[in-house]
């Protein structure tokens, strides 16, 4: 692949049999203010609630004006609804890198097919469509479920980033930082589809 021009990421639709990823807007507000709970951004370096209905259509416009980030909303393919949401962020074009991350869904969608089908999705269309060298993942350290996670998925942990955001409640967290590159797709792809057709 010639990487002679900037890497060229665009608001698309990713889609497979359980899940669609489309373009965060403001039509997905009332779906995501039922998906939501208490816990979901509680890893997440939020500085105001994301819970009613104006405060979800805030953070839909937070999220469409970050000019190195493509929101998107998570619907399940089985009722068309928006159950959660994720992103690719800190895109770095000129160095055909980016983040997966924001990710969060609904708590009946945790631990299901839902989360690889996501990953699938967005490893797929980062590696094999935009021509990405890296993907990055990142957590707060103390986040154990997430951590493990990532792992899962083939991701390669490259330490801790100390100090690395100020949370809500003032503590200062710890970015837990890992990458997949296109060296490890090919077994990555092959681990993440064989999770989703189990």
């Amino acid at each position: 692949m010639n990487r002679s021009k900037p890497m060229q990421t665009q608001p698309i639709t990713l889609s497979s049999s359980l899940i669609r990823l489309e373009p965060i807007d403001f039509s997905h507000c009332d779906d995501l203010v039922e998906a939501l709970d208490d816990r979901t951004f509680h890893y997440m370096p939020m500085r105001s609630s994301v819970r009613t209905k104006s405060e979800v259509r805030r953070y839909i416009e937070f999220q469409q004006r970050r000019t190195d980030t493509i929101a998107y909303a998570v619907i399940d393919q089985s009722t068309g609804r928006a159950i959660g949401s994720t992103s690719y962020m800190n895109i770095r074009a000129e160095h055909y890198g980016l983040e997966i991350g924001s990710t969060w869904i609904t708590a009946s969608a945790r631990g299901t097919k839902i989360n690889p089908s996501m990953k699938y999705l967005m490893l797929k269309h980062a590696f094999e469509e935009l021509g990405a060298i890296r993907v990055e993942l990142k957590t707060d350290a103390r986040n154990v479920q997430s951590r493990a996670a990532i792992l899962k998925l083939g991701a390669v942990f490259e330490g801790l980033t100390r100090n690395h955001l100020i949370m809500p409640d003032g503590h200062y967290r710890d970015s837990a930082v890992y990458s997949i590159i296109p060296d490890q797709w090919e077994s990555v792809s092959t681990q993440l589809l064989e999770r989703i057709n189990a």
